[in-house]
């Protein structure tokens, strides 16, 4: 015969209170109701737990031990049903966020820091991949979300842009351009660009071509196998420069000097969305939705799927 928990909370209360009666009037439950599931749980471990009297009731010298185990089962149990209820209202579990950027400074960063310390139970962990890989994990579901630079339609996924951020030149140190305050495109128009051959060198890469060429310049855009932290690392010891977006600012490298790009209508932005599938149920992420919309006072529409 088998026991459950709630005769193990009974048996825990009565000895807790020395008495059927009181354990009862805790609980809120008839004291037949306890006395004979307590009977059950004696029968069902082929011993008895307590010593009647009319006094009360005292644990038995095997009784006590065995209440010492239920214990522990109850408070695992209780952890157990807590967890899985904070799960499924998105307050626990896990969010896999992809991203193709930097996360050292800007919105991404300091939403994520917000978000963690919002939801504290629900680990999120971050997967820095090309656009391609990103939208792979979409697709399998290893991925719930990800959020890239621009607005590129994906089939079979919801894009939702979310904000902007600056776009900045990193310089030598002893660069002459280093004296501005502010660049303009114009002035970078005899600059050699260094830039990654991996995300989101590509997409920036032709933002330059887009920004540049529109003065009549050719730009010198070499395109390199290797990280922007490492483009970044060596740049200081140039001549040549490389355009970086805001959540890069926040490491610094030897003798590199970020300033901000202007155009005709102001500070050079470029955007990012979010993308995921309308039918990942993943509770975390829904949750994750609507702080984000909360956060940048946004209007889109989250799938109930």
């Amino acid at each position: 015969m088998a026991f459950n928990i709630r005769q193990l909370r009974y048996a825990i209360a009565a000895a807790d209170h020395g008495s059927f009666y009181r354990a009862a009037r805790a609980l809120d439950i008839e004291q037949s109701t306890l006395s004979r599931n307590i009977s059950k749980l004696e029968r069902a471990i082929g011993m008895p737990i307590f010593e009647r009297s009319r006094a009360g009731v005292t644990t038995t010298s095997a009784g006590s031990a065995f209440l010492r185990g239920a214990k522990s089962m109850v408070a695992t149990a209780d952890k157990l049903v807590a967890m899985m209820r904070a799960a499924g209202q998105g307050r626990a579990g896990g969010l896999r966020l992809g991203h193709n950027c930097s996360v050292s400074a800007g919105n991404l960063r300091a939403t994520m820091m917000s978000w963690r310390d919002a939801h504290p139970d629900v680990e999120v962990e971050c997967v820095e991949a090309d656009r391609r890989v990103l939208v792979a994990g979409l697709d399998t579901g290893a991925i719930d979300i990800a959020i890239l630079m621009g607005t590129a339609i994906h089939d079979g996924f919801r894009c939702q842009a979310l904000w902007s951020e600056r776009m900045l030149i990193a310089l030598p140190a002893a660069h002459p351009l280093t004296e501005l305050q502010v660049v303009h495109w114009t002035d970078l128009r005899n600059e050699r660009f260094l830039m990654p051959v991996a995300d989101p060198g590509p997409e920036m890469r032709d933002l330059l071509f887009g920004r540049l060429a529109v003065s009549g310049a050719k730009p010198d855009i070499r395109m390199h196998q290797a990280s922007r932290e490492t483009i970044l690392s060596i740049l200081g010891g140039g001549s040549a420069v490389s355009l970086v977006c805001e959540g890069s600012t926040g490491a610094h490298y030897p003798d590199v000097v970020y300033r901000p790009i202007h155009g005709e209508q102001g500070p050079a932005l470029t955007g990012y969305s979010g993308y995921w599938r309308d039918d990942n149920r993943n509770p975390a992420l829904r949750r994750f939705l609507e702080f984000i919309k909360t956060r940048f006072a946004l209007s889109f529409n989250i799938s109930a799927n």
